[in-house]
């Protein structure tokens, strides 16, 4: 398989308030390259404390990053129609990507995309959860942090290669969207 898995956290509940990005590419199944950047959102966004928690990330950290659309200048061409993104709760990373282009006043993303919770709640129904950290544990693949947009990028991006594996790429299929 050839796709790209990201994910993307933010400084609090608006889907436009990006602070990290983190891309995996992978090519014949295997990882070819990583990408990764801190991202300054706009001075009207302020970070919830939840947010910091979870995933570590501070205004302080952010100060001297790259704006969004700094970051999508550099990424963008990952995003084609005939391009396989994908992502693990994929609504959340394809909603924060969309509401973030609206925001900037950036011309939208078209690509295929696909959710490793919606193929694991499929391919692995016994789970008890199917958040990220578990069917990582599950599939015995390393998830150093969670919550760091690269870590979680590549344990999503080991996930849809072990159930290709697995399972299959016709299994996987039907549950591709067009974004």
């Amino acid at each position: 398989m050839n796709f790209i898995a990201m994910d993307f956290e933010t400084a609090n509940g608006k889907r436009h308030s990006a602070v990290s990005l983190g891309i995996a590419v992978v090519r014949n199944n295997q990882l070819v390259d990583q990408f990764y950047s801190l991202i300054k959102p706009d001075a009207s966004i302020e970070f919830d404390r939840r947010n910091i928690q979870i995933h570590g990330i501070t205004p302080r950290d952010v100060a001297d990053a790259p704006s969004f659309p700094e970051v999508w200048h550099q990424v963008q061409q990952f995003y084609t129609p005939e391009q396989l993104v994908i992502a693990h709760n994929a609504p959340f990373d394809n909603g924060v990507l969309k509401a973030s282009l609206q925001h900037y006043g950036l011309q939208p993303a078209h690509y295929l995309s696909l959710d490793t919770v919606r193929t694991s709640r499929r391919l692995y129904p016994e789970l008890p959860n199917h958040k990220l950290n578990t069917v990582s544990e599950a599939l015995h693949i390393d998830l150093e942090h969670h919550h760091n947009a690269l870590d979680d990028t590549v344990a999503a991006a080991e996930i849809l290669v072990k159930q290709s594996n697995q399972f299959g790429v016709d299994v996987l299929k039907p549950l591709v969207k067009v974004i």
